[in-house]
């Protein structure tokens, strides 16, 4: 009945599903920067690594304005492969979601209203030190996520954030997850091999081998990880207490999800990690590994396609560019959801090339 792939526990997936059908969601987005994101060759957010400051917000403001402010146009890849923020906007819109989002730090503030957590922006893994007060971006996201679980039906929480999947990489590993190879990338080439080099020189002005922080998430974090995380981690263990969460993203939820494991593992029966077919489909990565190796939740995928689109820059999703970002599986799967049905791939896909037509032709 739904456009949705069940990747991993299936079980448990469809009782969440059941459950779902036509609450009322709640999405969020944390955005946040990392100077990782600026070494050659790590992400595609962007046309150059600089831009990368500006992506997080431009994003935002797409969803909550239907343009963005803080630069013209959209976010493109360096091919001009449109951000992923469309897909999310498309399908908040035609389902009505309301939309918040949260700052975890910034470089660039967006024209939006947001919540600030007065987390600064993330170093470059590589020195070793990469976030600064991760445990007091936690506990002010935990409160933030605890009121916001008091005003809907469940939570969907996504990220938009430059250089991430190196950042999850490095904190799955300082975990102790068996991550390498596994994370995916904004790329249809994925870089693997530079992420593993940047993490290991991250790991090694740290004094930092593979599991050392296997109990101590925030150590993690604040070593070889983002500013998105704590953030995210928080909003989780603050609201699942109450109600169902989609961490809505690729492989960096699944280091967001080994934080939230490692801080509470109680909360992980009101959890589901939801994504698109394109990061299920990545032959370059293994989410459901990943998610399997860490806990027991549900692995959702929105099932969208774009092979059959009239524009060139959509049908480039199906080549593996961009496949994820800015919550746009876990969005797709609540505005499923909350429309029990009647929003399919084929009714977001119309919408979507409604948007684009609109945004990429009028840049």
């Amino acid at each position: 009945m739904f456009d949705i792939i069940q990747a991993y526990n299936k079980t448990r997936g469809t009782t969440l599903l059941d459950r779902l059908k036509e609450k009322k969601p709640l999405f969020l987005c944390v955005i946040g920067v990392t100077e990782t994101a600026k070494i050659d060759g790590i992400s595609a957010a962007g046309e150059n690594p600089e831009i990368t400051d500006y992506t997080p917000p431009a994003d935002v403001e797409l969803l909550h304005l239907g343009k963005c402010k803080c630069i013209p146009g959209v976010p493109v890849t360096p091919d001009g492969i449109p951000t992923p923020a469309l897909i999310t906007m498309s399908a908040l819109k035609l389902a009505d979601i309301p939309t918040l989002v949260v700052s975890a730090g910034l470089n660039v503030k967006p024209h939006v209203p947001f919540v600030d957590l007065c987390g600064s922006p993330g170093r470059d893994i590589r020195t070793g030190r990469a976030v600064d007060n991760a445990e007091e971006v936690l506990n002010r996201a935990k409160i933030v996520g605890e009121n916001l679980s008091k005003t809907a039906g469940y939570l969907v929480i996504g990220e938009s954030i430059p250089g991430g999947t190196t950042t999850a990489l490095s904190v799955l590993l300082a975990m102790g997850v068996d991550a390498k190879g596994k994370v995916s990338s904004s790329m249809p080439l994925n870089p693997h091999e530079l992420k593993i080099k940047t993490v290991e020189e991250g790991f090694k002005a740290a004094g930092v081998k593979f599991g050392d922080y296997a109990d101590d998430p925030i150590k993690a974090v604040s070593t070889v990880g983002d500013p998105m995380q704590p953030a995210l981690a928080g909003l989780v263990l603050g609201a699942a207490e109450r109600v169902p969460v989609i961490m809505a993203g690729g492989t960096q939820m699944a280091a967001v999800l080994a934080v939230v494991k490692a801080l509470n593992p109680d909360i992980l029966d009101n959890v589901a990690v939801g994504t698109t077919r394109w990061i299920i489909a990545d032959k370059t990565a293994d989410m459901k590994a990943l998610v399997a190796e860490i806990a027991d939740v549900p692995l959702l995928a929105a099932d969208i396609d774009f092979s059959n689109s009239k524009f060139d820059g959509l049908r480039a999703y199906e080549a593996g560019v961009v496949k994820e970002g800015v919550g746009c599986g876990g969005a797709s799967i609540a505005a499923m959801l909350k429309s029990n049905g009647k929003i399919t791939k084929k009714v977001l896909l119309a919408e979507i090339e409604n948007n684009y037509k609109q945004l990429v032709n009028t840049k």
